[in-house]
């Protein structure tokens, strides 16, 4: 089966609060690469990564341009009215179909509109669920924080491609997953893909996550 690999490729700089580290790119799959609007610009590493795909998530950042790299725009703000749903089959269907080269998938922070479309993508060609496809990108990126409109529409699209949802999502304006939905108390990481079977897993009905 397919191997999960995760490696994040950081810089620090001094901020006004001391060092901030800025992750320019975080490797979802050996060839799925997410990141925010500084990844394009590293040349050094789309060249070493093989990218050969990007898709730029953002309303007003430029993608260089490079020989042999494509760029597919997803014109979207960072707005839980915005309709990113709108994009999931088309963009998953490219980096389905750049398998031969690297996909790097980029917004402006890396937080919120790219990982959601790489969650889709999980979802639709990896066979995970959104809980599988949540954990699996926050392993390589575990800062990610999607606004409540993207989760509903990820939400939507679960329910689309798999008749029910695995994730619940807890109201307020700040919705983030309030908890997993686990059908079975005994579940182990055996229904996983093979790239989270490394996983642990509690033996929990809910799986209770803390964002900072």
């Amino acid at each position: 089966g397919n191997t999960h690999t995760h490696n994040t490729h950081t810089r620090t700089h001094t901020g006004a609060t001391g060092p901030v580290v800025v992750m320019s790119f975080s490797q979802i799959t050996p060839t799925l690469f997410l990141g925010g609007a500084d990844a394009p610009h590293n040349a050094m590493l789309v060249s070493r990564k093989g990218i050969t795909l990007i898709v730029n998530a953002t309303l007003s950042h430029a993608s260089p341009a490079y020989p042999g790299v494509e760029c597919v725009r997803v014109p979207v703000p960072d707005l839980p009215s915005a309709r990113l749903g709108d994009h999931f089959d088309r963009v998953a269907e490219r980096i389905h179909g750049n398998r031969a080269g690297g996909t790097l998938v980029h917004c402006a922070a890396g937080m919120s509109r790219s990982p959601a479309l790489v969650m889709a993508y999980l979802m639709r060609y990896r066979a995970a669920t959104l809980r599988q496809a949540h954990r699996w990108v926050q392993e390589s990126r575990p800062h990610v924080k999607l606004n409540a409109g993207f989760w509903d529409q990820l939400l939507r699209y679960e329910r689309k491609l798999y008749g029910k949802n695995t994730v619940k999502v807890a109201a307020g304006n700040d919705a983030q997953p309030d908890a997993y939905i686990t059908h079975d108390a005994t579940s182990t990481t055996d229904g996983l893909p093979s790239g989270l079977q490394n996983f642990s897993l509690d033996d929990c009905h809910f799986i209770r996550m803390f964002f900072s």
